[in-house]
């Protein structure tokens, strides 16, 4: 499990973990697929080898590929650990909207029994943002009298979700954007086979995330951005540009740059907005919440995907400075 730019967190957690003050409950706070789950299942693994024996000696969250107990992990078959996740529906061909109660009560299995390795037993939950309420609530109450050589490690991207009497008995680590060189060395070795110039392009469109920026592979995400920059900057005046792009992501095949453009478009409005003042900036705060409240609804409501862009990028065309002072005259 390869991590990236997370040094800082990694030694906090060693740093516990050796001089015994190791807290039961970790909280891994950060933007979405900045690996924060794969730090958690690093972090596992590596405090279950070592405590299991033969004692770990190898750099950061490191552990042999030949040791017994990341053989164990390797086959999904080690007993001591519990991974709570939206679960995959085989009959709908898709990923339930709640890790549920009734999952979070399956840890009892965990803490029935005596740890099978080493005193310690580990639960991931992945994201804590995706239970349900009545899931939290029966989270909290291991977290109140957690059982004893427990560990538990929390992802979130939106630890102000979650519930404050969660968040208060948890240490937290934050995990930020990684910087560009990080981002560089993630996405080579991700994608060993994507020439320099899809590397660059993702590096820059991923803003930090590995993990958004592997979903934007293959869908020429550069050519999105391009496209609204010349709208913005034309202001469109003959709704060319509009309806071109329009009917580009209106095919069906192109459903998934249809969602990345969704995605990506009111992060450029906002962009354009932290660089205005005055009414500009009133302004374009404005299309920025008409855009995010149409993106967010645009696949959920089945909007139709040729109208839903034309005015989406109408709302870019609008924040171009020498329209939209026309537009006040």
């Amino acid at each position: 499990m390869a991590l990236y730019g997370q040094s800082r967190q990694i030694a906090a957690l060693l740093e516990a973990y050796r001089s015994g003050r190791m807290h039961h409950a970790w909280l891994l706070s950060g933007p979405q697929g900045v690996g924060k789950g794969s730090f958690a299942r690093a972090a596992a693994l590596r405090l279950l080898a070592d405590a299991a024996g033969p004692a770990v000696d190898a750099p950061g969250l490191d552990v042999p590929a030949d040791h017994r107990i990341a053989r164990l992990w390797e086959a999904g078959s080690h007993p001591d650990v519990m991974v709570l996740e939206r679960l995959y529906r085989e009959k709908t061909k898709d990923t339930a909207r709640s890790i549920t109660v009734d999952q979070v009560r399956g840890l009892s299995r965990l803490f029935a029994t005596s740890p099978s390795f080493s005193p310690w037993r580990v639960v991931i939950i992945d994201a804590a943002d995706d239970m349900e309420r009545s899931g939290a609530n029966a989270l909290l109450k291991l977290l109140e009298e957690p059982p004893a050589n427990s560990l538990f490690f929390l992802v979130s991207h939106a630890p102000a979700r979650l519930l404050p009497t969660i968040r208060s008995r948890c240490r937290v680590l934050r995990f930020a954007p990684l910087e560009q060189g990080d981002m560089h060395v993630a996405l080579r070795n991700l994608m060993p086979d994507a020439d320099d110039r899809e590397i660059a392009d993702l590096t820059a469109a991923g803003e930090g995330s590995p993990g958004r920026a592997l979903r934007f592979a293959g869908l020429d995400v550069a050519g999105l951005d391009s496209a609204m920059e010349s709208i913005i900057r034309s202001g469109d005046p003959d709704n060319g540009e509009r309806v071109a792009l329009a009917k580009a992501l209106a095919l069906k095949a192109a459903q998934p740059r249809y969602e990345i453009f969704l995605e990506r478009l009111p992060t450029r409005i906002a962009a354009e907005a932290r660089g205005r003042h005055g009414q500009a900036l009133a302004d374009a705060v404005a299309l920025w919440e008409k855009a995010r409240a149409l993106a967010g609804s645009a696949v959920r409501l089945s909007l139709d995907p040729q109208a839903t862009v034309f005015e989406l990028a109408g709302l870019l065309a609008s924040l171009n400075m020498e329209r939209a002072s026309s537009a006040r005259r």
